[in-house]
């Protein structure tokens, strides 16, 4: 079909699609695309404007998918590239989009080309698609720099030669499993030259960069800080970090946008890009300037606790620095790394403050929410619900988790024997990962597996309690929160106020946070324990039920003023 609007993804609303968690359609446990294609009705009905399906493509699974083998098929797990042309045809024929995950800061040992530089001499051709390093000290004994690995352990690994002496050592930020692209060698720029456009020319509307902010390492290859906690250099991203934000970043956005712009047509416009760069924002909004890339996640208001101080701060500047560069903000409160925000917002400590020098690194926020388990999940629903409602008031386009427009918590208490992020394995079983807020999306039913597939047990097990949670149950319910996100789409789609644009703050106590937005539209989120009086105007939705027409405490209420 055509689409009227060429700048789509300054407004969009982007469901993303966790495929071995979504929907099951030959019930053996894992989700499918098949099954993604059978619930796309669901996706029709919330009134989303785009699809964003994580990694979908052959791998041995070490890390969900993000440890890729093949770039240009599908995991036999989730079906076939035939299977994938069909989804991008039907996701068009219901006038939505469709973006993919791209993941070029690293690949699967698995894939062909890394097994090739294995079975290859130090210094050829095949090692130059990879960083491989000879060792220090006597019998190269020691990794090549002292960098820690973001999962645990060190950012090298040693291999063995042929006749089984040690060799050299290999880069892996991640996963040993996982090693990392010499972006360096012009022959990286030109294999992800062809990946995109095997997928532009199979019809995608654009990609998802999987940690967009890495990709070059300095050359100098220097050590990096002692991390206390665990005795290796740390890989914090401070500005000055090896692995993080090089400049020759720039020159790879501006050639992928120039890629994207080559299949701009009437039929979809330009194919786009999404970064996620857990960043500061004064180096943020440098990715997204013009002719760079289109839109990057806004982590820091994903990170941002639950106060109106913080909030406001967070999105002022968010706000402010998109508008230097022309470029929309991108608001985003889950994903498939992150604890699912009502199990955030239901505890003593909600996210990070923004208002006050903070001192923790990216890389630890979530420790702070582990380390106060008391969790009141009704709480954290509430304001859940009122974070969505705000989220989709504000400037720009935002992105939805799968299960987050039905309220689902993270699951804390996965049996140990089910767990595999490989963070559970790396960091010696101290920390169970990011395997709770991936557990399969309920559908129907009283019981296991919820509808998800007919009845073989999805790969992570599913609370019992999420009965109560189904797309079903919910869809019954007119107060549940699969029929607030509907509502809050439906009126979204209908306001002209809504989607890109400015803001105008209106005064309010300092619990509060009201904005109008023209012409016509007003936002007001009680962030206090007590209910609030709001201003003149007709109710278009309130996150809660108003008590005698006042907004309760952790709700919003959207207004036509």
């Amino acid at each position: 079909m055509t689409f009227d609007n060429p700048e789509w993804w300054r407004s969009a609303v982007t469901y993303q699609i966790y495929p071995r968690s979504f929907a099951d359609a030959n019930n053996d446990g894992t989700g499918d695309v098949r099954g993604i294609i059978e619930k796309l009705p669901h996706l029709v009905s919330l009134g989303v404007d785009a699809v964003w399906v994580s990694p979908w493509y052959p791998s041995p699974l070490w890390d969900g998918g993000y440890d890729v083998a093949d770039y240009c098929d599908i995991n036999p797990d989730f079906g076939t590239l035939a299977d994938a042309d069909e989804l991008i045809a039907k996701v068009h024929e219901l006038g939505l989009r469709i973006l993919i995950d791209l993941v070029p800061n690293h690949c699967s040992i698995d894939h062909p080309l890394f097994q090739k530089a294995l079975a290859a001499a130090p210094g050829s051709p095949e090692r130059e698609m990879f960083h491989f390093r000879d060792g220090l000290g006597a019998g190269g004994d020691t990794p090549p720099t002292n960098w820690g690995a973001l999962f645990g352990g060190s950012m090298w690994e040693r291999t063995t030669n042929p006749d089984g002496t040690p060799g050299q050592w290999y880069l892996h930020m991640f996963a040993p499993e996982q090693p990392d692209w010499n972006w360096e060698n012009p022959a990286v720029l030109e294999e992800f030259d062809r990946i995109l456009r095997f997928w532009f020319d199979r019809g995608v509307d654009g990609f998802r960069i999987d940690v967009g902010d890495s990709m070059f390492k300095a050359r100098e290859w220097a050590d990096t800080p002692i991390d206390p906690a665990t005795g290796i250099g740390s890989w914090e991203k401070v500005d000055g970090a090896p692995m993080w934000n090089q400049p020759e970043l720039e020159i790879v956005q501006r050639r992928w946008r120039e890629i994207a712009r080559s299949y701009a047509d009437s039929e979809q416009g330009e194919r786009v890009f999404v970064s996620e760069a857990y960043q500061p924002l004064h180096h943020l909004v440098r990715y997204v300037e013009p002719d760079r890339l289109h839109t990057s996640f806004n982590f820091e208001f994903l990170q941002c606790e639950w106060t109106a101080s913080s909030m406001r701060t967070v999105i002022d500047a968010s706000i402010e620095g998109h508008d230097e560069v022309g470029a929309p903000t991108t608001w985003v409160l889950e994903n498939h790394d992150v604890m699912r925000a009502p199990s955030r917002y239901g505890r003593a400590v909600t996210g990070r403050p923004f208002t006050t020098e903070v001192t923790d690194e990216d890389g630890h926020w979530q420790d702070k929410l582990k380390e106060n388990p008391l969790l009141d999940i009704e709480l954290g629903r509430r304001r859940a619900r009122a974070a969505a409602a705000l989220m989709l008031a504000l400037p720009g386009g935002a992105y939805v988790y799968q299960g987050q427009e039905l309220g689902l918590e993270e699951v804390e208490d996965l049996p140990e024997e089910a767990l595999q992020d490989p963070t559970w394995l790396r960091s010696g079983h101290t920390d169970r990962g990011r395997d709770g807020c991936r557990v399969p999306i309920p559908w129907s039913g009283e019981a296991s597996p919820f509808g998800f597939g007919v009845d073989a047990q999805p790969w992570l097990p599913m609370p019992a309690h999420w009965a109560d949670l189904t797309v079903e149950a919910q869809d019954a319910d007119p107060a549940s929160t699969l029929n607030l996100f509907r509502e809050l789409l439906r009126v979204r789609r209908d306001r002209e106020a809504l989607g890109d644009g400015q803001l105008t703050w209106n005064d309010s106590s300092a619990d509060v946070l009201d904005f109008t937005r023209e012409p016509g539209f007003r936002c007001v989120v009680n962030l206090s324990d007590l209910p609030v009086a709001l201003p003149a105007g007709d109710l278009l939705v309130a996150t809660e039920e108003l008590v005698d027409g006042r907004l309760p405490g952790d709700a919003t209420a959207w207004l036509a003023v």
